[in-house]
């Protein structure tokens, strides 16, 4: 089995799953950074190190381990409009040997673009704060490729459902609504797929600075997802309310922006095939695993 050396900034449900991905036909060395304290750990039967990182503070280790790993996967959100990862590691990342550098960003940056496709080579015109914090801490990366001719690669990612995470929960936690917003177009990816792109472009020589979208085929509104949802789990949909009555900042700024996200990038680059075109083979998937 062929070993991988792999960073990663930031150990989320991405992270997770792309590492329980390459486990199954790699033999995979890896570490991570946390909020916790510096310790050793154990995920899927493999030992790996956890080091300390929050905000600017961080174990001074990982400025000589990270040489040791030639892939590195970068997860962690903007802080306060800027990457943490560049703000705190710009030298070593400078005079890294490493073949493979990867960025997660989102589609947020992107902006509201009135229910139209958009592509890698759309405007970004970011609306709100998420977004316009994306873009920057993309700016960064991208900086980094331009000056060094580092293999850094940019994933933007459209709204991520997991086994783990998805409309069901918020469902059956009671924190589900239904927006009546039918002309709200929202693009979205099983976390499955995510890894699995991320997975075939090891096989690819990074070309530093390059931007993919990851998304499924078919974006739509969410009231269309919720009634699919509602009705396999085979209860009464609750009463739909305006975007005016929404309460959460959060789900108002998500509100903002519509638009459909292209995945032609990643099907030509990586010659890849979706495991879940469509929402609804991704919540079949998911409701029939929970049964």
């Amino acid at each position: 089995m062929k070993k991988i050396n792999i960073f990663c900034f930031g150990f989320g449900q991405v992270a997770k799953n792309f590492i329980l991905n390459l486990s199954k036909t790699y033999d995979v060395n890896f570490a991570i950074t946390s909020r916790e304290k510096t310790k050793n750990k154990e995920i899927y039967g493999i030992n790996y190190p956890s080091y300390h990182f929050l905000d600017n503070n961080f174990d001074s280790d990982i400025l000589k381990d990270i040489k040791n790993y030639n892939h590195i996967l970068v997860s962690i959100p903007p802080k306060n409009g800027a990457d943490i990862v560049v703000k705190n590691f710009q030298k070593v990342l400078e005079n890294t040997q490493a073949s493979w550098i990867t960025y997660l960003s989102a589609t947020s940056v992107y902006g509201n673009h009135h229910g139209e496709w958009v592509n890698e080579n759309s405007n970004v015109n970011p609306l709100t704060e998420n977004g316009k914090s994306r873009l920057k801490a993309e700016q960064s990366w991208l900086n980094l490729a331009k000056k060094r001719k580092i293999p850094v690669q940019i994933f933007r990612l459209s709204g991520i459902y997991s086994q783990e995470k998805n409309i069901f929960e918020r469902i059956k936690s009671g924190s589900h609504q239904i927006i009546n917003s039918p002309k709200h177009f929202f693009s979205r990816i099983h976390v499955d797929d995510i890894s699995n792109v991320l997975k075939l472009s090891l096989k690819k020589n990074i070309i530093p600075g390059e931007i993919y979208n990851v998304s499924d085929d078919y974006p739509c509104s969410n009231i269309e997802v919720a009634n699919y949802a509602y009705e396999l789990m085979k209860i009464s949909k609750p009463k739909m309310i305006e975007v005016s009555e929404i309460e959460s900042e959060m789900l108002k700024n998500f509100y903002k922006d519509s638009k459909k996200v292209s995945n032609n990038k990643i099907k030509e680059r990586f010659s890849y095939k979706l495991k879940f075109p469509t929402y609804k083979e991704g919540l079949r998937n998911i409701i029939n695993h929970n049964i």
